[in-house]
């Protein structure tokens, strides 16, 4: 017999109890369900409503039943549907009827809301770990690599040389971005539904309070029907999930194009590559393009708890089931991603001299060219125009600006005078740009001293919320 089947003449059918059971998947919040039912059972007692006694049994049969889980010693049936409700069989085997107290002034619709908070609210130190540890993998790389230059791009065309510490430093601002989502949403998981019971709370005088203090909360969700039925903090997880994901993607595209031989920019180390079955050649960015290839399954894992919610009356229903395995789902590739690409980063191989020689065999450096000219009083319009010429005649003549003749760029402006070619240099295209956030040597030392304060107080919010 069930533990709710009391108003039932027959049990469940067979398939039924198959299709709606979640233990399959929940049992991965099982640490967190003891967790939970351990502070329940403690505020039970201290408002007296089990004795110490029957708290204290409760309570050593819970860690008894929480042991065994974690050792792998505990059978959890799909007959008992749930995690919550195979802790509490469990615990009934262990400790006797009194464990059937345990439930008392809880309802399981916000005793999963409880767990599903409590695992996220881990899953996002955990991450933003992670994330630190990417950043710092790339910020290394650029502390590195300040003096090397490599073609930007607009359009995956060569558009301006930059210092490839620029380049990776647009990552690591990106990826503080994500941190600061990830902390800010904190703050709406950490907030305590238990209490709410099925919808309405409960005719039982419990101290929600004293429960979110025990279980470190900052305070307790105000309204029961919102309460179990709020997935909005999975939601929102969610979506800030796939954005980390979409930041992965966007670089794991450029290391797949910059370790191809049209490029060869750099060269993954071995550990994260791999090779072909056919092809004896062959050296694969596997790790990249899966990294690239699971942003889908993270955005759709989204799209599949936004839909699910999207036609939801208050308060809990049976849909909300659905919220879990896409949530863990994400948090396990997330986690795989991330673990990967730090030390990805920091054995990548940088091929300077081909970044260098790329920069030179380009017109990257038109627009200083047309900045040459308005500095000697030509308008900006009539300068562009004058450097489109000069571009199409180099590339008639096969040549880039810098291979020009004096004597050929006055063909077309005689205000350029000997100093064009050090203005041109590849060096002085980029320390030119001095502007808070460009691509000069000071600038991008500037970025980095950003970067690494933001590394540090990510670090003391971890070391806080761990």
């Amino acid at each position: 017999m069930k533990l709710w089947g009391g108003r039932f003449t027959k049990p469940t059918n067979e398939l039924v109890d198959e299709y709606t059971s979640s233990i399959g998947f929940d049992q991965k919040l099982a640490q967190q369900d003891v967790k939970g039912s351990l502070a329940h059972v403690d505020m039970l007692a201290k408002c007296k409503i089990i004795t110490d006694e029957d708290a204290t049994v409760i309570s050593k049969g819970l860690n008894i039943v929480s042991e065994k889980i974690q050792n792998k010693e505990a059978e959890l049936s799909v007959d008992h549907e749930d995690i919550h409700m195979n802790i509490e069989k469990l615990l009934i085997e262990e400790v006797g009827a009194v464990g059937g107290k345990l439930h008392t002034g809880r309802s399981r619709n916000d005793q999963v809301a409880l767990d599903m908070r409590l695992f996220l609210r881990e899953s996002i130190v955990m991450l933003t770990e992670l994330l630190v540890g990417v950043k710092e993998a790339l910020v290394e790389q650029a502390e590195k690599h300040i003096d090397t230059l490599l073609p930007g791009y607009t359009h995956l065309q060569r558009a301006q040389p930059v210092r490839f510490a620029h380049h990776l430093l647009a990552y690591v601002f990106m990826f503080q971005r994500d941190v600061d989502r990830l902390m800010d949403s904190y703050k709406r998981v950490n907030q305590l539904p238990l209490g709410a019971g099925a919808l309405a709370g409960t005719t039982f005088p419990i101290d929600r309070d004293y429960v979110a203090n025990r279980l470190h909360f900052d305070g307790v969700c105000e309204n029961s029907l919102d309460a179990v039925s709020d997935r909005d903090f999975v939601v929102e997880f969610l979506s800030n999930s796939s954005l980390i994901s979409m930041h992965l993607s966007r670089l794991c595209e450029e290391l797949v194009q910059w370790s191809s031989s049209e490029f060869n920019f750099i060269e993954l180390d071995d550990a994260f590559s791999t090779g072909s079955s056919m092809m004896p050649q062959k050296k694969n960015p596997d790790v990249a393009e899966l990294i690239r290839g699971k942003t889908g399954r993270i955005y759709g894992n989204l799209m599949s708890m936004l839909t699910t919610l999207k036609g939801l009356p208050l308060a809990y229903n049976k849909d909300m089931q659905e919220d879990k395995e896409g949530m863990f789902d994400t948090v396990d590739t997330l986690k795989g991603a991330l673990s990967l690409f730090a030390p990805m980063i920091s054995s990548m191989q940088v091929n300077k001299e081909n970044m260098y020689k790329a920069v030179q065999q380009d017109f990257s450096n038109a627009t200083d060219l047309a900045d040459y000219l308005v500095q000697r009083d030509i308008p900006f319009r009539e300068a562009h125009s004058i450097v489109g010429q000069i571009v199409l005649y180099c590339i008639k003549q096969n040549k880039f600006l810098l291979q020009l003749t004096l004597d050929e760029f006055q063909q077309f402006s005689d205000s350029i005078n000997e100093d064009i070619y050090e203005s041109l240099k590849p060096e002085s295209v980029v320390n030119a740009r001095n502007v808070k956030g460009a691509t000069s040597e000071d600038r991008v030392r500037e970025q980095l001293d950003y970067a690494y304060f933001y590394i540090d107080s990510n670090k003391s919010w971890i070391q806080n919320h761990g």
